[in-house]
């Protein structure tokens, strides 16, 4: 849809949360197409609310694939429940996410991240190639070629049997994304997973398993393992903690319509141990990173 009079035009990157929230929860949403590649039905759209448009995403609960550990149909609403985490937080990880009604259903509505291989694509299927000698935030190298300002996190093989390291960078953007993935008991942070936005920011998408009460994190961001929390992340942790622990509050409330109270009460413990330790965890014993980590 083009930009013209009497068309709408996109909510820039000045739109607040706020109205960019308002524009996905009342919003026409009109389907572009699918993307193969996700698990779970996953449709990018077009929302439309008087002259305003925004690319989105939009997960139908309906195409939900069942799992064994996580109840059936609650993985939009765990996709909220984090995205409400990490508003409260105030660290803009996870872009803005509603849960709606769309035309094959309930589910969940989130902002599309712009990224320097998806804003060309002539659509949702077509394939990118990043520029001849990037490394991405997270991605694979050579042994010994591990690139200055990034931190190796395995050893592996790729598909040919190749030596491999998976490594992330040193960056503090992703710190926050690392920590935030403790707190919401992360099982699938993958590398494909994580979004450099053309605007500066760094996203973290698919939450859709989160918030278990159960320790099931599964994360490739081990690069701070047992390492000191940033002070300034623990403040935000520790505020978080309180507004978790105080039955009045509206965040609890809020993901109280998302997950259950026994989720609510792990992720305030989580939060908890992190704030007053201000220490990472260490990796599990078993199956730490989720496979395949991309």
């Amino acid at each position: 849809m083009g930009i013209g009079e009497g068309e709408p035009h996109p909510a820039g990157s000045g739109s607040s949360s706020v109205e960019v929230v308002d524009v996905l929860r009342r919003g026409e949403l009109v389907v572009l197409g699918r993307i193969p590649s996700a698990s779970n039905a996953t449709l990018v759209c077009d929302v439309v609310l008087d002259d305003v448009e925004l690319r989105c995403v939009y997960k139908p609960v309906r195409g939900e694939v069942p799992l064994w550990d996580f109840p059936d149909g609650t993985l939009a609403g765990r996709e909220v429940a984090s995205y409400l985490i990490s508003d409260a937080l105030g660290w803009g990880v996870i872009p803005e996410t509603v849960l709606r009604d769309g035309p094959v259903g309930f589910g969940m509505v989130q902002r599309w991240v712009d990224t320097p291989d998806n804003t060309d694509r002539p659509h949702p299927s077509a394939p990118s190639e990043l520029p001849d000698g990037r490394v991405d935030l997270v991605d694979l190298c050579p042994p010994g070629a591990v690139p200055v300002g990034y931190r190796a996190v395995l050893r592996a093989f790729d598909s040919i049997g190749e030596p491999v390291v998976l490594v992330h960078a040193d960056d503090p953007r992703l710190q926050r994304m690392a920590v935030l993935d403790v707190i919401l008991n992360n099982a699938d942070r993958k590398g494909g997973h994580v979004l450099e936005g053309l605007d500066g920011g760094v996203y973290g998408i698919d939450h859709g398993i989160c918030l278990h009460s159960e320790d099931k994190l599964r994360t490739v961001l081990w690069g701070w393992a047992g390492e000191t929390v940033p002070a300034h992340l623990v403040a935000d942790l520790a505020d978080l903690a309180r507004r978790l622990e105080s039955p009045d509050d509206d965040l609890r409330s809020d993901l109280a319509e998302h997950i259950t109270g026994d989720e609510i009460d792990a992720l305030a413990l989580r939060t908890l141990v992190i704030a007053e330790t201000t220490a990472m965890p260490l990796p599990p014993g078993h199956r730490p990173i989720p496979w395949p980590p991309f």
